[in-house]
């Protein structure tokens, strides 16, 4: 009996050898293994708070998002010149220039004086009324009554540059309107006198003309009839 009993003790404990063996078993002892890489994972929050800033993918991505922030700051300052320094504010701190308007009748009062000397001659006196800087350029057409000729100018007396009015200045012009000698030929009377102004160019028109005023009596001209360029100076106009 005693034998008898020994054979199963022997025999369950080469099933319990083999179970061990088999996949069976070492499947639940990998359980096991990743019960315990579990428990290694949960005992990495007992680490110090300081190392999960390890993750250098996670920070850079941060800093590279904060950089680039900064920069678009940075950008957008300088487009808009919020700190005074911009294009834009450099731009917007400048004067508009203004564009030069010819001197006309619509701008200018215009006088035409017969003046005791030199004799035979008239001065012609234009002041800037508007409120812009004109320019008074070449010298004055002259047109008494219906005449068909217009009078020539004096050529010396051209100035180096153009004679420019500022608002209440004013500029002139003489004319020589007879020779003293008695030489000029078809002389005759004018009553009415038209002042054409030039514009940028010999000969084109710079706009309105004037009709000034003339001593009742009329004024005297011959074929010798001259005008001078416009000028800043009254006793330069008046001294050829």
């Amino acid at each position: 009996m005693r034998k008898y009993h020994a054979l199963p003790v022997a025999l369950l404990a080469a099933l319990a050898l083999t179970a061990c063996e088999d996949g069976t078993g070492t499947q639940n002892e990998g359980a096991a293994a990743s019960a315990s890489v579990t428990t290694g994972a949960s005992g990495a929050g007992d680490r110090p708070a300081t190392e999960p800033t390890k993750n250098t993918g996670n920070d850079q991505n941060t800093q590279q998002a904060s950089k680039g922030g900064d920069t678009g700051t940075t950008g957008t300052t300088g487009t808009t010149g919020a700190n005074g320094k911009g294009k834009g504010t450099e731009k917007a701190g400048k004067p508009a220039e203004r564009t030069r308007v010819s001197c006309n009748g619509s701008n200018t009062t215009v006088t035409a004086r017969p003046v005791p000397r030199p004799l035979n001659h008239m001065l012609l006196t234009v002041k800037n009324t508007g409120s812009t800087t004109c320019d008074l350029t070449y010298y004055p057409v002259l047109r008494f009554d219906e005449m068909q000729w217009a009078p020539q100018a004096v050529e010396d007396s051209q100035p180096q540059a153009v004679t420019t009015l500022a608002p209440g200045e004013s500029g002139y012009a003489g004319v020589l309107l007879s020779a003293a000698d008695g030489s000029g030929e078809a002389g005759t009377t004018g009553h009415k006198l038209t002042v054409g102004f030039q514009g940028r160019t010999p000969n084109s028109s710079g706009g309105p003309s004037a009709l000034p005023a003339l001593p009742a009596k009329g004024v005297y001209y011959d074929s010798t009839l001259r005008v001078t360029y416009w000028l800043r100076d009254m006793d330069q106009a008046l001294s050829y």
